[in-house]
């Protein structure tokens, strides 16, 4: 998502930084660029064009170009505008004076809208909340089956799905079941059609119509760019969309979809669909996506993306391991992989680090293979060797290779590495009892003993 763009933006920002002195010619070649990294990415014409007169009417009407470091100023203001572009902060959803919040999910076919009603019901239920989903679609029987198999796989009831009559009654019944039965939010999974059309858009005004939903999020593929931002005005004529959830932004999205729908529509994004697993599903904040597309980091939604995935007792156990008696063997090392993985691409998450530009990514060693080697090789190891690796000799290590099919040299470099992680993590539980006493600097001679 945005990794070409980023690429463009960094090049032309990176070099306004580099200067000392920058002229109004420099600004605007400078701005040529953006112009059309931004049309590469697929954004809206009028709406870059919008842009790019504001960060220029800034920069040019703020003594930036007289100031000690023009070049930061200059990308502070793009970073302002991009934020304005996206629409400024993050949304939460609607919630109903009085439950269940009622959440519309509409879309034409194919757009992710059944997966992503099995997203958005996980995350809510991971807040605390009671959510349920409807499968809304009386054309599809493939769709209710699939919501069928989601709901079972995140725990979340299904409370109706088609059985004759019109997506109107259904909704309807569907909202008196959710309010017996105490739940919280009502997913309803709506019918999509190959394009937009009358009858539908009749069809889903008639539900509108008939259960208020506090929220109408469309579900557009992200990679399809323009013609996401064409769908969205479509379907805002006549529903009144409230936002827009962009799905499989994992892929070759150019994000000109998510840059556009704000400036042409007024409606924000909610919600970016990142893969195909549950827990893809992020909330999109403006300010933390500028970031993003401007290489400065999103820390905040890795900490996010953690919160939703990670086994804190798992986390705890092993936090307990690591400061106590250092006693980490290779069956933890494992389990510290596999949670790592659930957070998703290792690629991924670095870009999410301040500072770490796509050149960073190239030169480093994010291959998702060698994250499957090393399990292989572990899992080739008895579990008594997983406990002591110390006992692994020369024959021992000849059958783990020929166990998990990668090379002798592979092993003893997995075991060379963990040897030193496990060092730094017996200096770190001798150290974590003066640092919590307030003790002061330690005493590295018995550190390093």
């Amino acid at each position: 998502m945005f990794e070409r763009l980023s690429e463009r933006l960094d090049g032309v920002l990176g070099g306004f930084r580099q200067r000392g002195v920058i002229t109004e010619k420099m600004l605007k070649e400078g701005l040529r660029e953006v112009r059309k990294a931004l049309l590469e990415a697929d954004v809206n014409y009028q709406v870059a064009r919008d842009f790019l007169m504001k960060v220029e009417e800034r920069a040019l009407g703020e003594d930036v170009l007289a100031s000690v470091r023009p070049g930061e100023q200059i990308v502070k203001i793009v970073h302002d505008e991009l934020v304005t572009l996206l629409g400024s902060g993050s949304r939460e959803l609607e919630e109903a004076p009085v439950p269940p919040t009622v959440i519309m999910l509409v879309g034409l076919q194919g757009s992710g809208k059944t997966t992503t009603a099995a997203k958005l019901g996980r995350r809510l239920k991971h807040a605390g909340s009671r959510p349920a989903l409807v499968a809304c679609d009386p054309y599809r029987p493939a769709a209710a089956d699939q919501l069928e198999t989601l709901a079972k796989a995140i725990d979340v009831p299904l409370v109706a799905r088609p059985s004759g009559e019109d997506m109107a009654t259904l909704a309807s019944k569907a909202l008196e079941a959710a309010r017996r039965d105490g739940v919280t939010h009502l997913l309803l999974d709506m019918a999509g059609r190959l394009q937009i059309d009358g009858k539908l858009m009749e069809e889903l005004r008639a539900v509108k119509d008939k259960v208020g939903p506090q929220e109408v999020l469309l579900v557009a593929d992200g990679m399809t760019g323009q013609e996401a931002v064409r769908i969205a005005e479509g379907f805002h004529e006549v529903v009144g969309l409230t936002g827009v959830v962009l799905s499989k932004m994992d892929g070759d999205a150019r994000g000109g979809a998510a840059l556009s729908i704000y400036g042409v529509l007024g409606v924000p994004v909610r919600f970016v669909g990142v893969g195909e697993r549950p827990e893809d599903l992020t909330s999109f904040d403006a300010v933390r996506m500028a970031g993003r597309i401007l290489q400065m980091g999103d820390i905040v939604g890795l900490v996010e993306r953690a919160q939703q995935t990670i086994d804190l007792e798992e986390t705890e156990r092993l936090e307990k391991k690591i400061l106590g008696k250092g006693e980490f063997d290779l069956d933890d090392f494992l389990r510290s992989i596999q949670q790592i993985q659930k957070m998703g691409p290792l690629k991924g998450l670095l870009k999410m680090l301040p500072g770490v530009n796509s050149s960073m990514l190239d030169q480093a060693d994010v291959d998702p293979k060698r994250v499957r080697h090393i399990e292989a090789i572990i899992l080739s190891m008895t579990p008594e060797e997983r406990r002591k690796p110390q006992i692994l000799n020369g024959s021992r290590r000849a059958r783990i290779a020929r166990g998990s099919g990668r090379p002798v040299h592979e092993v003893n470099k997995l075991l060379k590495q963990f040897k030193e992680m496990r060092k730094m993590m017996k200096q770190m539980g001798k150290l974590a009892p003066q640092l919590m006493k307030g003790g002061g600097p330690p005493d590295l001679g018995q550190l390093m003993g």
